[in-house]
């Protein structure tokens, strides 16, 4: 193919994206309407790492659809800001200190959730692709659960909080085991402790992940070359948290000893994309085991990527805008009728893993 065909051919794929944000920007503009709405202002979506960029405008549009956010930061000072800001718009929101790559953390945040609203609807764990935040949605989505008052509250969990220490065709492994524990161990860890206090909803718990295009086992330019371990990877029926943990610390232990890159890695970002190849992963993982549960106890978990977003983790240099990185977040948190999970999105459509 000459640099003709080429130009030609990403002419047409950015003609294709923008028609696609088109789109998507006018079925936004359209609200749900009544009999859609299966959530209401005592359902309770968490973010996490929601006190910037993508986290930050999830909480924002949950709360403009009238949800209950519980938006969380590692650092409360910034966290309680962004809190603010939004409760100054008039929005439902709260904010409370939440460190996913602290146990203790963790355990406190779910017993305060516990406590104050009896479980989770919404669990948005989120993290930008090529950036350092989560966002529970952990960027996951809840589900409803029983509150100790008269009314049922539903949950949503929204993961979002992430790291990545590599800008542009940067390929350093130097903070692999930081980007690792907090991208793949912290959104496994939060997901493993919230979802015991996702409740019975007819609507079903939502958990949703911000995840990337990056950790895409089958990518053409940017995948494991191994094709056994991508194979077991790739076999949801025998999947397993020990494999995912396995080809992890393989990594990290050849990062150790300087034979990373010859490991048969992804090229680009290499850290990273592994980090979002687990979480993709751990997400078919839980779907898998949580399918069996009876009509009525549903959680529906799954992951998305958010494009590459003008935020100040991409060094504002991104072709998307944090309203429309938010936006299959906030998509697959509100479906009215949620039967999907285990999957991986972008512009509101499913993308293979």
């Amino acid at each position: 193919m000459d640099s003709t065909e080429k130009q030609d051919r990403r002419e047409r794929a950015k003609e294709r994206r923008e028609k696609r944000r088109q789109e998507i920007s006018l079925i936004r503009s359209i609200p749900y309407s009544d009999h859609q709405r299966w959530w209401s202002a005592e359902t309770i979506a968490v973010v996490t790492g929601a006190n910037r960029g993508i986290g930050f405008e999830i909480a924002h549009q949950l709360g403009l659809h009238g949800l209950t956010v519980v938006l969380t930061s590692r650092e409360t000072a910034v966290g309680e800001e962004a809190a603010k800001v939004l409760q100054e718009g008039g929005l439902n929101v709260v904010f409370h200190q939440l460190d996913v790559l602290d146990q203790e953390s963790i355990d406190s945040f779910c017993a305060w959730i516990k406590e104050n609203y009896g479980g989770i609807d919404i669990l948005k764990k989120c993290y930008m692709p090529l950036s350092a935040y989560w966002v529970p949605l952990n960027s996951i989505m809840g589900r409803g659960l029983y509150m100790t008052c008269t009314y049922q509250c539903k949950l949503v969990q929204i993961n979002n909080a992430g790291f990545n220490h590599n800008i542009g065709s940067e390929n350093s492994v130097e903070f692999a085991e930081k980007v690792i524990s907090t991208n793949y161990v912290g959104t496994k860890n939060m997901i493993k402790a919230t979802i015991p206090l996702m409740r019975p909803n007819a609507a079903g718990a939502r958990i949703v992940t911000v995840s990337s295009r990056l950790g895409r086992l089958n990518g053409r330019k940017n995948r494991i070359s191994d094709d056994e371990v991508r194979h077991q990877l790739e076999d949801v029926d025998s999947l397993s948290e020990e494999l995912i943990d396995a080809t992890v610390n393989k990594f990290l232990e050849q990062v150790k000893d300087g034979t990373w890159t010859s490991g048969g890695w992804p090229q680009n970002n290499t850290d990273y994309s592994l980090s979002k190849l687990a979480v993709n992963a751990y997400t078919r993982l839980v779907a898998r085991d949580l399918a069996d549960r009876p009509e009525g106890e549903k959680i529906y978990i799954n992951c998305y990527c958010p494009g590459w977003v003008k935020t100040a983790m991409t060094g504002w240099a991104g072709q998307v805008t944090p309203e429309e990185g938010a936006d299959t977040a906030v998509w697959l948190s509100l479906l009215p009728d949620m039967r999907v999970s285990g999957k991986f999105f972008a512009e509101r459509r499913e993308i293979h893993f």
